[in-house]
């Protein structure tokens, strides 16, 4: 059976907010995506009006009508009586006109059914020797004992839905019909595929004002008065009950909505702690007209009562009640087949979560589980991640970021936007020759550091890198990063010490500037000795020539 109810995994943003809102918990996250667990989900859509980012969507079953519609078979919408909340002064037969003007055969409201369904209540209280009773009209509430307390199901009325008794009377009436129900809920789309022969299909009110908006049709504000029409009060909270006899004196009638009371109301029943009783159970807060589908953002619970009970009567439908037999539907549970851990599985992810004592389970709720009990074992199931601990995460990156800082060789300094020391490191404490941090905190940088570097990227807003600095106070040079933080609330400071470096250059220096002297007396003095052995030369070069000059001519003369 396909789903109804799915993820636009493109919009999923990690912020948990479905998880925190589902009742059942039915939601698995991986790679920070979440996921709906069809097997354990009760379809009550909680988290499709939370989810802020969209990104859970309703599969839109329009075309499937519309297909019907061009089969040329009669098609029949089956109106929830909700309708006169969402389309505000809109009756039956002005949505008749309309919805005959996008090809629907005809429109009739499921309230019809709902007269079936609680003539049938009245039926079983005064005539079967029950203990205790359920309604069994809000299909959310089917799936949640059906999945999640299936000891309780002999409680739950062997009765189908009005949605479902309506259908069946419409195709009953009309030969070859195919029906459509239309309302508020996620979960009669679900309802209509388990119906399959009565129910052709579901839309939402969404659906069908996308589809008026498509054909351009407008609807008109006309009601009519109608006083056989009590069972329009089945959409709130207590209108099965206003719809019933309520003649058995032995039984106490109640009505609940919103899942958690459903849920606290079942655990008393298995507790043995309710008898004599019956039931109204509603998923939603408010009943019908506080559905997942009211338009989703259309949320007037007085209003919405209010136009409910202006447009039902006092007395009910006339329609003649079909067999018993024909009505009555047996439910059976749905495995969802969960593994359990052992306690000690449980104690060592607790342990993996940072939690080894007792009082480190917080139970802050911030991952979407009550306990973190609770969200071990969804860890265990494999629906949860450890990284969804937020105080873990939290603490993780402090504990990082505190090493980091502490255990840097670098000197780090922070000061607010008034100047002031806000933090500094161990090697900010050993470089500045400061005796405690607290010494400081709080203090202006001034009485630190030079604070016109501050000042500048204060105002500028631009940060200053690997500047070289000498700090005469301590007779240290340091590579000075200045930079802004945290929007320009805080300035952060990073001192490299680069003494050592810095004598060791400045040595350099000193050596180079020795050699150059050195270099240049030893050549003054080689010129100087080049010069005087030239001369010398010079000299000797004469009196050879003169020697040469007598002697050749002393040859000559012989």
């Amino acid at each position: 059976m396909a789903s109804c109810l799915r993820l636009k995994k493109s919009n999923c943003k990690n912020c948990y907010k479905c998880i925190r809102h589902c009742p059942v918990k039915s939601i698995r996250f991986s790679a920070g995506q979440a996921h709906i667990i069809d097997d354990e989900c009760i379809l009550c859509g909680h988290c499709f009006v939370v989810c802020p980012q969209n990104a859970k969507e309703i599969v839109n079953d329009t075309e499937k009508v519309r297909v019907l519609i061009d089969s040329g078979a009669p098609v029949v919408i089956s109106l929830a009586p909700s309708f006169i909340a969402n389309y505000e002064g809109t009756g039956i037969e002005a949505m008749r006109e309309a919805v005959k003007k996008l090809g629907f055969y005809d429109a009739e409201e499921t309230a019809i059914g709902a007269t079936m369904v609680k003539r049938e209540y009245d039926r079983m209280l005064s005539e079967e020797d029950r203990d205790i009773v359920i309604s069994s009209c809000c299909h959310s509430v089917n799936l949640l004992i059906r999945k999640y307390f299936p000891e309780q199901l002999r409680y739950l009325a062997d009765v189908v839905s009005p949605m479902a008794a309506h259908c069946m009377d419409i195709k009953r009436r009309i030969p070859a019909a195919k029906t459509v129900f239309v309302g508020p809920c996620v979960a009669k789309k679900d309802e209509a595929q388990m119906y399959g022969d009565a129910i052709d299909a579901a839309l939402t009110f969404e659906e069908l004002t996308e589809w008026f908006q498509e054909e351009g049709v407008e609807l008109t504000h006309e009601v009519v008065p109608n006083e056989e029409t009590l069972a329009r009060f089945f959409p709130t909270t207590g209108g099965i009950l206003k719809t019933m006899a309520q003649e058995s004196p032995d039984y106490t009638y109640l009505a609940l909505d919103g899942v958690e009371n459903c849920i606290a109301a079942l655990e008393d029943i298995a507790r043995g702690k309710i008898h004599k009783c019956f039931i109204e159970m509603s998923a939603c807060a408010g009943s019908c007209v506080g559905g997942p589908v009211m338009e989703k953002y259309h949320s007037s619970p007085v209003k919405d009562y209010m136009a409910v009970a202006s447009y039902a009567g006092k007395k009910d439908f006339d329609v003649p009640q079909p067999d018993v037999v024909v009505i009555k539907r047996e439910f059976a549970p749905i495995d969802r087949a969960e593994r359990t851990p052992s306690e000690y599985e449980i104690v060592q992810i607790l342990r993996e979560m940072g939690k080894y004592k007792p009082e480190h389970e917080l139970n802050c709720g911030s991952c979407g589980y009550n306990t973190c009990r609770e969200k071990a074992v969804a860890i265990y199931q494999g629906k949860a991640e450890i990284s969804m601990c937020l105080p873990f995460l939290k603490e993780k990156a402090e504990s990082f970021s505190d090493a980091v800082v502490r255990y840097s060789p670098n000197a780090l300094i922070v000061v607010n936007d008034a100047l002031e020391v806000q933090q500094l490191n161990d090697a900010a404490i050993q470089l500045l020759h400061i005796r405690f941090a607290s010494d400081v905190l709080g203090d202006q940088v001034v009485r630190i550091l030079d604070p016109r570097v501050f000042m500048d990227v204060k105002r500028t807003g631009r940060g200053v890198y690997n500047k070289r600095v000498y700090l005469a106070e301590y007779q240290r040079y340091v590579e000075q990063t200045v930079v802004p933080a945290e929007d320009g609330r805080m300035i952060l400071c990073i001192m490299r010490d680069v003494t050592v470096e810095e004598e060791q250059r400045q040595r350099k220096e000193e050596i180079s500037h020795e050699t150059v002297e050195v270099a240049d007396k030893v050549v003054e003095k080689q010129m100087r000795i080049v010069q005087e052995i030239a001369s010398l030369l010079g000299e000797t070069a004469a009196e050879t020539k003169i020697a040469m000059a007598k002697l050749k001519e002393s040859i000559s003369d012989e």
